[in-house]
């Protein structure tokens, strides 16, 4: 409940706030947008509160709430923040620079809170299940939920005609979304177009508004080129503060703003093309490029991009020690992991391939009112042929023995061939692969091989051959079954960036819903979350395009999964259900009911047991569905071993369900005439082979018998 009342405090700040929002003279439209939804969200908490929750059990039941509700408090607050930088004009026209793309207010704080949301629902519904002490008026809670994770309602359609109020996604706000930046573009023309009137010709504000304004009404420069240099470096209060490593980043300071600077030689005309698509692209997750000058005679060109705090590669080297190598908390790093690869699900969407993907080009900013959480973004594309990439801060080029173990197999077998190392040709895939091996340093804080004794060309073929990192025992699994993924020797096994992004979107409200509370172990999910992604992608492949998807289809996706979750939950549910009766049967019909009531396993018959089998049989086939062929992968093998238990339940799951004769019993029943009979102390197995599950005729009915009655052979 505190958490609610302090999201609550946050949300009448930005209320007030918002009473002056004609005073917004950028992005004010997405302001009002970041409100509303805000608005909504927080109404929606309430009602589904008062539904399910009653008051005086506050203290007790409604501790699934307090995690979600502390991750949509820091949500409310980041927005206020956003809103509070919008409001302030002081020094304009660096904010003009700063924010005539920015898309924060829907790629980053909406896409959050509905990131966030489903857990808070799924978080009211679990205390509501267990709240009050009406136990017909809890079970109609039970058969409401139960209809409300039917499958049939797996349609983005039905889902938002149903359930879209509820998830913050009904019809009006999404016209609002579409409408909200479009809107701050007519805006700012305005503003722009009045302020340039009151300034005098030659100032170089006017000549930056007449920048922004053909930005703006998305017109490419004059003659395809660059305004002159002289707007940036005659400016009043230009400086270089200080440089930021290698030979070409500075940070300067410009307009009241602090930025980082890309300067370079080179002739304009063969770039031209690149630094326009460079100036074009605008999202939270990757480093914009906001505004560009050239000089004619020096062929000196400037390029004006965002500042962030420190690369990856720096900030572990600066804070590790050998007594502390992970530097974030499980939760921190998940949501590292999705920015970067949400900023790189964006560039792959414009077929941008960033090829040399290392932690040097992932850059943080601590956020100010989420502690412990960085702003993560993407760096290191375009203009590779300017010059070989370098860190964008003090560390060191990496030499060409330490990059190799960022790139994907394919890439190092190429850069064999080809000594140019400017003709390759980087894909989609090789970041996929880059990105896995950055995972790994984030879940271990240790560099990729650090351990091992080969180098050079030795290195580079065990690569090749497949060789990978090794995780320590206690890595998250479910992580560490994505990473492998993600660093497939065989590309067509490695996932998309949309569909890593939907699975880290799930595992972060895993942890939300399931947090760790300083317990040295985190509870382990009921499923691999890939196998999710899976069954999403084969009910759904129609609909999964290489466009980056729009934020509101989140809720419904993460209600997808849900509702894969489930299916595959009862599945194994059935399973163990079914190995109680089998092993209570070849006891006798005393003992088989004595078991089920103590496990508090209902009897199952075996007649409707076979079509279990089946859809679980195809299930373990369709584990990788999203590759063309149907062969498990080598290279998914565990990190570490099961637990005796789970190994157990995987045999009889995958190769036969065991009915032992217990000695001084009677001898159990036979399952189907066609299986021969089992001498007394031998055991009889029923395979479940995967092309060719159980036949009905391949099984009877357990059937009642008093004790001491013998079995019919």
């Amino acid at each position: 409940m505190e958490q609610f009342r302090q999201t609550g405090e946050v949300l009448g700040s930005l209320k007030a706030l918002m009473v002056l929002q004609d005073d917004i003279q950028i992005n004010q439209k997405q302001c009002c947008l970041l409100l509303n939804f805000f608005c909504l969200a927080f109404k929606t908490i309430a009602e589904e509160i008062k539904q399910n929750l009653k008051l005086e059990e506050k203290n007790t039941k409604w501790r699934p709430l307090e995690e979600p509700l502390r991750e949509v408090y820091r949500v409310f607050k980041e927005g206020e923040l956003y809103v509070r930088r919008c409001l302030d004009n002081k020094d304009w026209w660096g904010k003009a620079i700063s924010l005539h793309q920015n898309k924060d207010s829907v790629e980053f704080h909406i896409h959050n809170l509905l990131s966030c949301f489903p857990a808070v629902i799924e978080a009211i519904e679990i205390a509501g299940e267990i709240s009050g002490l009406d136990q017909e008026e809890m079970t109609k809670k039970r058969a409401m939920l139960v209809k409300k994770y039917d499958r049939g309602w797996s349609d983005p359609k039905l889902f938002q005609w149903n359930f879209g109020k509820q998830y913050l996604i009904p019809r009006e706000i999404c016209r609002q979304m579409e409408r909200a930046m479009r809107e701050d573009r007519w805006l700012l023309i305005d503003t722009i177009k009045e302020k340039r009137r009151a300034l005098p010709p030659g100032k170089s504000e006017h000549r930056l508004g007449e920048l922004l304004l053909k930005k703006l009404n998305v017109l490419a420069p004059a003659n395809g080129k660059l305004p002159p240099s002289s707007i940036l470096l005659e400016a009043e209060d230009y400086q270089v503060r200080r440089r930021l490593g290698g030979s070409q980043h500075k940070e300067i300071q410009w307009l009241g703003e602090n930025f980082a600077l890309r300067h370079f030689f080179h002739d304009l005309e063969p770039l031209n093309s690149e630094i326009s698509m460079l100036l074009s692209l605008s999202h939270p997750n990757i480093v914009q490029y906001l505004c560009g000058f050239y000089d004619e005679n020096k062929k000196e060109c400037f390029l004006v991009m965002e500042l962030m705090a420190k690369d990856f590669f720096s900030y572990i080297k600066e804070n590790s020690s050998p007594k502390k190598r992970v530097l974030f908390p499980l939760p921190t790093v998940v949501d590292i992991m999705l920015q970067i690869a949400r900023g790189m699900e964006f560039l792959h969407s414009r077929k941008i391939y960033v090829g040399d993907f290392n932690p040097s080009n992932v850059l943080l900013k601590p956020r100010k009112a989420t502690e412990g959480y960085f702003h993560v973004k993407v760096s290191g594309f375009g203009l590779t042929s300017v010059k070989k990439h370098s860190s964008r801060h003090s560390s060191p080029e990496p030499s060409p023995i330490d990059t190799c173990i960022w790139h994907a197999p394919e890439v190092l077998a190429e850069q064999g061939q080809a000594r140019n190392s400017s003709s390759r040709k980087f894909t989609e895939k090789a970041d996929v692969y880059s990105f896995g091996m950055i995972c790994f340093q984030l879940l271990t804080g240790k560099l990729p091989f650090e351990d091992g004794h080969l180098q050079g060309d030795q290195m580079i073929n065990n690569i090749r051959a497949g060789e990978r990192p090794l995780f320590p025992s206690l890595s998250p699994k479910y992580l560490v079954s994505l990473t492998k993924k993600c660093w497939h020797t065989e590309p067509s096994y490695r996932p998309t960036f949309s569909s890593i992004c939907r699975v880290l979107r799930y595992i972060k409200k895993f942890l939300v819903m399931n947090p760790n509370d300083g317990q040295p172990y985190i509870q382990s999910p009921p499923v691999d979350f890939y196998d999710l992604e899976a069954g999403f992608l084969k009910k759904f492949q129609g609909e999964v395009t290489s466009d980056l998807p729009s934020v509101s289809q989140i809720p419904f996706q993460m209600f997808s999964y849900r509702l894969i979750e489930k299916e595959k939950t009862c599945v194994h549910i059935k399973f163990k259900n079914f190995e109680a009766v089998s092993e209570a049967a070849s006891n006798g019909c005393d003992e088989s009911n004595s078991v089920v009531e103590d496990r508090h396993v209902p009897a199952i018959d075996a007649r409707s047991f076979t079509s279990d089998v089946k859809s679980v049989c195809f299930d373990m086939k369709s584990t990788l569905t999203e590759v063309p062929e149907r062969k498990i992968p080598s290279d998914l093998r565990s990190v570490r071993s099961e637990p005796a238990d789970k190994k157990l339940l995987l045999i009889k799951k995958t190769t036969a369900v065991k009915v032992r004769k217990v000695p001084g019993k009677p001898k159990p029943l036979t399952p189907s005439k066609s299986l021969p009979w089992t001498p007394p102390g031998h055991s009889m197995k029923m395979r479940c082979e995967s092309p060719k599950p159980l036949s009905k005729s391949s099984m009877s009915p357990i059937r009642r018998r008093s004790p001491g009655q013998a079995s019919n052979p």
